[in-house]
């Protein structure tokens, strides 16, 4: 179930004129659930007897995460940040969607492995896109694993993880939250520059690059917990660029395949 809030963005946005397809593209609702609500009205949706009395699955109650696949969970997790978004379904079911560069088959597999482990038994499903493939699962649990969900893009709205989430993927799996991150929205490159002495030399460097400066914050706390220096080369980027640090990178990630 939706809360109140996201019923009141819906209608918010359709106020100011904008089309169906841009209010569900920016809450994360459903189009027919969109198509719903505005058809009932505010208040005749906020007073439907299945949303009176009822409460949102929400990650405190949810057994999901005493069985949790840790390592799994921490690379998901960094992919969901990067490249991911839940859509609410018929019946209260979620959409975890998340997209994948056709050029690294190896990291679609490897998105596809986690999800397996997160909820087993999960049917994992793929939507060829332009240059890419979105990967996607359906389940009532992916709302109680990401609760980062929320109306318009992670890049507009706060971003923070819950404590739980933190001591998984920042305390116990930096690791796997780094490789998630980088595999999503960062690269591996080799530098080339030019030294005072008209030399040409070369070095291994890696970025991240995320328009949340929170997302960023959450890649620079779990490389401080990985002792990994790193520093902000941009608004929008975070750089390794420090021999032992890149080495350390290059056994958690590596090149992408």
């Amino acid at each position: 179930m939706r809360p109140d809030a996201d019923v009141h963005e819906v209608f918010r946005l359709a106020s100011l004129g904008l089309s169906k397809a841009e209010v569900a593209r920016r809450t994360g609702v459903s189009r027919a659930q969109l198509r719903s609500w505005l058809a009932a009205g505010l208040a005749a949706t906020l007073a439907s007897p299945m949303r009176a009395g009822s409460t949102q699955h929400v990650g405190d109650v949810c057994e999901r995460r005493a069985q949790l696949d840790e390592a799994a969970y921490a690379y998901l997790l960094g992919q969901y940040l990067g490249d991911g978004c839940l859509s609410l379904g018929p019946r209260g079911v979620w959409r975890l969607r998340i997209s994948a560069c056709d050029a690294y088959p190896g990291i679609k597999e490897e998105i596809a492995s986690a999800v397996g482990a997160v909820l087993p038994g999960r049917h994992v499903g793929y939507i060829g896109r332009q240059g890419c493939t979105e990967l996607y699962s359906n389940s009532k649990h992916w709302i109680c694993l990401f609760p980062q969900h929320g109306p318009g893009r992670k890049h507009e709205r706060t971003i923070t993880l819950e404590p739980w989430q933190e001591a998984i993927a920042v305390n116990r799996h930096p690791d796997r939250l780094v490789r998630g991150l980088v595999h999503s929205d960062g690269c591996r490159v080799i530098n080339r520059v030019r030294g005072a002495n008209g030399v040409s030399y070369a070095y291994l460097r890696y970025f991240l690059t995320n328009e949340s400066a929170d997302i960023l914050q959450i890649f620079e706390s779990a490389c401080d917990r990985l002792e990994v220096e790193h520093r902000r080369n941009n608004r929008n980027s975070v750089s390794v660029a420090r021999r032992a640090s890149v080495a350390k990178l290059d056994v958690i990630v590596g090149p992408k395949y």
